[in-house]
C-alpha cells in the first residue's frame, strides 16, 4: 500500500517561539500550521491554552520599566498565572523605569524623554488593547483612548526644520542627491551579517550628513554618526512604510498626556488589581546559577534591599525576568541655575549601578553578551534634555507661529521635534498636545527640548550644552527662534529643569553578534532578559514595541505556550510601500522606471498602487526618455522595447474584457 502525501509528513516541529522571517523562504505547506512568521493582525491574537499549572511557582522580575510590566501582564493574560505569584524588584520608589513624568506647575515639570509611535507597533497595542483606558469609562481600553485622539486630530509639523534665527528651512524634500539615494538603497539590500561593528559614518560620505534626510533621522530617532550602521539599517525596514511621512511627521501617532500617565499609570493599576507586587528601593545586582549537562537554571537572587543585602532564594519552578542595561541610569539634574553633575566614568558605571546585573552575567558566560560594549564610551552615548514649564510670554507667541494649532487647544501642537539645522548642539525641542500631565493648570505649557551634540560650544552661550544651566539653554533656545532679545522676559514666566543622561544612546552603540544576549540565552531554563540591551530576529531597539516584544518572547518561552511571537511588521515587502519610499527617496520626483510603470500598468486594476505622476503625464515620449535611461542614451532598443511593453499592455487588457 501506497502512502499519500499527507501521510508521509513529518511530524509537526514544535514552532520557534520568536518568529524570523529572514530565515528561509517561506511557503504554505501541510505541516506548516502557522501563518507567515511575519502575519499580525487578529488570527494572531488568540490566546492559548496555558501550560499545566505548576503549584507554588513564582516569578520574579527584576526591573519596573514597560518590559517588567509587559511580562507581568503577559504571565497573567497568556500564562493564566495568578497576580499574586508575580513579584516586580525595582531600585527606584516609582514604576515606569525610563517611562517618566513627574512634577508641578510650581516646581516645574519633568520628562526624561519622549516616545515617538506609529500604526505598526503590534505587540505594543496588543498588550495596551487589554489594558482598562486611564480616563474612559469601564469596557474601554488604552488602545480605545489612543486611537479616539489621534483619529480625530492627525500629527503633522509645519516648522520640522529651522535655522538662521527663526526661519523654516524648507524640508518638503529629502535632499537627497543620486549618489546619496543609491548609498540608502545598497544599505537596504546589505546582509546583516556584514555589519557587525560598522559605523555609520564609516559607510556615508561627508555630503550625506548635510541633507535634509539625515537632519530629520538623526534628530527623529537620536542617531550619532558614530553609532551603528547595522541599527540603522534595522530601522529602515522597520520604518520603511512610513518614510513619505518623514518630512512633516505625519507618520507618527502621539498619546494624549506624557508617557507616564498614557502608559504606565493604567498599566500598574491593572496589575495591582490581579495582585501584582512591586518592591521598590531594591537593586538585584547578581544571580546564582545551578549548572548540569550545559544547562544553567537560576536559584537565587543576590540584591540590596534599602541598603542592605537579601539573598532571595528561588524555588525549583521559579521563574525570573530581568532586565539588562539602562538608557537613564546614572541620570545627573539640574534646574534654571543648576548645572547637572555627572558622576558616571566613560568606561565603568561601579557597583551601585543598574549594569552591574549584567556585569555579573557576562563574567560568568560568553553567552550573557558584552555590556562593556554599550556602556564603556559614555562620551559617545550621552546627551542631555531640558524640560520647560511655560506661562504666557513672548516664547510662546513664537511657539504659536510654529504650531499647527493653537497651543492651549488641547491638540496637536508642533507635531513633533522642531529642529535647528544650523545649531552646533543639534538643538530640538517640542510641544505635544496640551495639558501634558493631568492636572496641568490651564495657562501652563510643557515643551521638551533636547541636543545630540555635548562637546560643542553654543552659538550664542559660548559653551557646551552639559556645563550650561536651565537658563543658559534656555537663552541658547531663544537665540535659535530669534527672540534672545526678550530672554528676561521669558525666563521670569518659564522654569527650567535639566536631564542629562550618560547612557541615553548607550543601545546605539556599533556592535557584533554576541555582543547582546538573546531574550532566552542558551542553556538557560529560567532566566529570560528583557529591554533595549537584548538580540532579537529583526526589530529594533529604543522603542516602547521593542521592550513588549522582548517581555513576551520570554513568557511565551519560559511558560512554554503553544503561541508564537510574529516578526515585525510585512510592510517592508509591500510593494506599495517600496514604491512610495522610492518616490520620496528621490525627492518627491518620479524614480527613474515609474513612468513605464505608468505605461504598463496605468489601465489595469494595479494601477492604483503606483503614486500619481505630479505632471498627470505618463506619454510614450516621456517613457522612451526612461527608457533610455535605463539603457543607454541613443538605445535603439528603447522604442522597441517600448513598444513590446504596450503590445503586453494592451494584450492583458484585451483578455480582460468579457467575450
Amino acid at each position: 500500500m501506497t502512502a499519500s502525501p499527507q501521510s508521509a509528513q513529518p511530524p509537526h516541529a514544535k514552532p520557534k517561539v520568536e518568529a524570523n522571517i529572514g530565515e528561509a523562504f517561506w511557503r504554505k505547506g501541510p505541516n506548516d500550521t502557522l501563518p507567515p512568521p511575519d502575519a499580525v493582525g487578529p488570527y494572531m491574537r488568540n490566546r492559548p491554552l496555558p501550560a499545566p499549572r505548576v503549584e507554588g511557582r513564582k516569578a520574579w522580575i527584576i526591573g519596573s520599566g514597560i518590559a517588567g510590566l509587559a511580562a507581568a501582564f503577559y504571565m497573567i493574560r497568556d500564562g493564566r498565572m495568578k497576580g499574586e505569584d508575580i513579584t516586580i524588584l525595582d531600585t527606584m520608589d516609582i514604576a515606569g523605569g525610563s517611562l517618566d513624568g513627574a512634577g508641578d506647575a510650581e516646581q516645574g515639570y519633568i520628562i526624561r524623554g519622549g516616545r515617538e509611535m506609529n500604526w505598526n507597533y503590534d505587540h505594543f497595542w496588543d498588550l495596551f488593547q487589554d489594558v482598562p483606558a486611564l480616563e474612559l469609562p469601564e469596557g474601554y481600553s488604552v488602545l480605545d483612548e489612543y486611537r479616539l485622539v489621534n483619529d480625530n486630530d492627525p500629527n503633522w509639523s509645519k516648522s520640522r526644520l529651522m535655522h538662521k534665527q527663526g526661519q523654516i528651512r524648507d524640508f518638503s524634500t529629502l535632499g537627497l542627491s543620486k549618489a546619496h539615494q543609491w548609498e540608502l538603497i545598497k544599505l537596504l539590500l546589505k546582509r546583516k551579517e556584514d555589519l557587525d561593528d560598522v559605523t555609520i559614518e564609516e559607510y556615508f560620505g561627508e555630503s550625506f550628513f548635510e541633507t535634509n534626510f539625515w537632519f530629520l533621522w538623526r534628530s527623529m530617532f537620536a542617531f550619532q554618526t558614530w553609532q551603528s550602521l547595522l541599527e540603522m539599517k534595522l530601522y529602515m525596514h522597520r520604518f520603511l512604510d512610513a518614510i513619505d511621512g518623514l518630512t512633516d511627521m505625519s507618520a507618527l501617532v502621539f498619546p494624549k498626556y506624557n508617557q507616564y500617565d498614557s502608559f504606565v499609570t493604567p498599566l500598574v493599576r491593572m496589575l495591582k488589581d490581579k495582585g501584582v507586587q512591586v518592591r521598590f528601593d531594591t537593586r538585584a545586582y547578581d544571580l546564582d546559577f545551578a549548572e548540569r549537562d550545559g544547562q544553567r537554571t537560576v536559584t537565587a537572587i543576590r540584591c540590596k534591599a534599602g541598603g542592605a543585602d537579601e539573598t532571595i532564594a528561588l524555588g525549583p519552578d521559579d521563574l525570573i525576568f530581568a532586565l539588562t542595561g539602562s538608557m537613564t541610569e546614572g541620570a545627573a539634574y539640574g534646574d534654571m541655575d543648576t548645572v547637572p553633575v555627572l558622576e558616571r566614568e566613560n568606561s565603568e558605571p561601579g557597583e551601585g549601578s543598574d549594569w552591574t546585573l549584567w556585569k555579573n552575567l557576562a563574567s560568568k558566560s560568553p553567552v550573557f553578551g558584552k555590556p562593556e560594549k554599550f556602556y564603556g564610551d559614555v562620551a559617545r552615548s550621552t546627551w542631555e534634555s531640558a524640560t520647560l514649564t511655560c506661562r504666557p510670554s513672548p516664547f510662546v507667541d513664537k511657539l504659536k507661529e510654529l504650531s499647527v494649532n493653537d497651543p492651549y487647544s488641547g491638540k496637536t501642537v508642533t507635531g513633533g521635534v522642531i529642529t535647528f539645522t544650523d545649531s552646533s548642539w543639534v538643538l530640538s525641542f517640542t510641544c505635544n498636545r496640551q495639558p501634558h500631565f493631568p492636572g496641568q493648570p490651564d495657562d501652563v505649557l510643557v515643551l521638551w527640548v533636547y541636543a545630540l551634540l555635548m562637546d560643542k560650544d553654543g552659538d550664542h552661550v559660548k559653551k557646551p550644552m552639559p556645563a550650561c544651566t536651565g537658563r543658559e539653554i534656555l537663552t541658547e533656545l531663544c537665540y535659535h527662534l530669534g527672540i534672545v532679545d526678550q530672554i528676561d522676559e521669558i525666563a521670569a514666566a518659564t522654569k527650567v529643569r535639566l536631564a542629562l543622561m550618560p547612557y541615553i544612546t548607550a543601545e546605539f552603540m556599533p556592535r557584533a553578534a554576541g555582543d547582546r544576549p538573546r531574550v532566552v540565552p542558551e542553556g538557560c531554563t529560567n532566566l529570560a532578559l528583557l529591554g533595549q540591551f537584548v538580540e532579537t530576529s529583526n526589530d529594533i531597539i529604543f522603542t516602547m514595541e521593542c521592550s513588549v516584544r522582548t517581555a513576551r518572547i520570554g513568557v511565551y518561552t519560559l511558560l512554554d505556550l503553544p503561541k508564537q511571537v510574529a516578526d515585525i511588521s510585512p510592510t517592508q515587502y509591500d510593494i506599495r510601500n517600496l514604491l512610495k519610499a522610492a518616490r520620496a527617496l528621490n525627492n518627491n520626483e518620479p524614480f527613474l522606471g515609474e513612468r513605464l510603470l505608468h505605461r504598463l500598468l496605468g489601465k489595469t486594476y494595479y494601477a492604483h498602487i503606483l503614486p500619481p505622476l505630479p505632471d498627470k503625464d505618463a506619454t510614450r515620449e516621456h517613457a522612451e526618455t526612461e527608457l533610455s535611461a535605463l539603457l543607454g542614451k541613443g538605445s535603439q532598443a528603447a522604442g522597441a522595447a517600448l513598444t513590446w511593453l504596450e503590445q503586453l499592455r494592451d494584450s492583458l487588457k484585451k483578455r480582460s474584457k468579457p467575450q
